[in-house]
């Protein structure tokens, strides 16, 4: 089934906000990008490296939406335009950039309303994963999930190094969908994935979330060790409805 006009009318609404006349540099420059090689499989390169860079990328941090220069994407990558305007194509069929007539490709963000959304979609996937994990995966994989955090102990708050505790923090969460081991949740988790890493990113700089993610995780570890299925699952679940309250209650740069 065709999903095109499906997102393009989800992208509808924030299309129509989108200022006139250009967009911020800042925009443009927040994907980055490394020359690539030719050859046969030039543009299934080009396409995962766009993708890659994307979903690395801070998407609310700026007022506008990042826009995607193909010019300049090309110059970095080292190759023509038409795999990168091919890419870019086959982006948009997978709702993460947006085309607009005589203004170039947007990365798309999403509104609050659904961002709260994916949220609680993506509750019930990784506590879905979590209790998977805790049936299938080996002591050794779910070894890998205290490893993340051997640094952050009591002597390293992890508050004053926020951009790498918000690493591990992402990485933490891709861990626990690889430990499920089920594969249409992996598929549909990554198409989420992009909007679920910006808004945890932002999370991590309010309030004093980062101590309480350090307890929660933790928390969500020693079930997962125990093999305690309900618990790992309960635990994980309610993770990530409290991201979804702290949002709901306090965002407004989605608005």
């Amino acid at each position: 089934m065709d999903r095109r006009p499906a997102l393009r009318r989800s992208q509808s609404a924030w299309l129509a906000a989108l200022p006139r006349f250009g967009m911020h540099e800042s925009g443009t420059e927040s994907v980055k990008l490394a020359p690539l090689e030719a050859n046969e499989a030039l543009k299934g390169r080009v396409y995962a490296a766009l993708k890659e860079a994307i979903t690395s990328m801070d998407l609310y941090s700026t007022p506008e939406p990042p826009r995607l220069d193909e010019r300049r994407l090309a110059e970095q990558l080292g190759v023509s335009r038409t795999p990168v305007r091919e890419a870019l194509s086959r982006l948009e069929q997978e709702g993460l950039v947006a085309t607009v007539s005589r203004r170039g490709a947007f990365v798309v963000r999403k509104s609050k309303r659904e961002i709260l959304e994916i949220v609680h979609v993506w509750a019930a996937l990784e506590s879905m994963a979590a209790r998977f994990a805790t049936q299938r995966a080996s002591d050794a994989e779910i070894g890998r999930l205290r490893e993340m955090f051997t640094t952050f102990g009591n002597d390293h708050q992890p508050s004053a190094h926020i951009d790498e505790y918000s690493e591990s923090n992402i990485r933490f969460h891709q861990e626990i969908m690889l430990l499920g081991k089920c594969t249409l949740l992996q598929e549909i988790a990554d198409g989420l994935f992009v909007h679920m890493r910006s808004i945890r990113v932002r999370a991590m700089q309010d309030d004093d979330r980062v101590q309480q993610s350090v307890i929660d995780h933790i928390r969500i570890i020693e079930a997962i060790e125990r093999r305690d299925t309900e618990l790992a699952e309960s635990l994980v679940r309610e993770h990530a409805l409290n991201l979804a309250a702290h949002v709901d209650q306090n965002v407004d740069y989605l608005d």
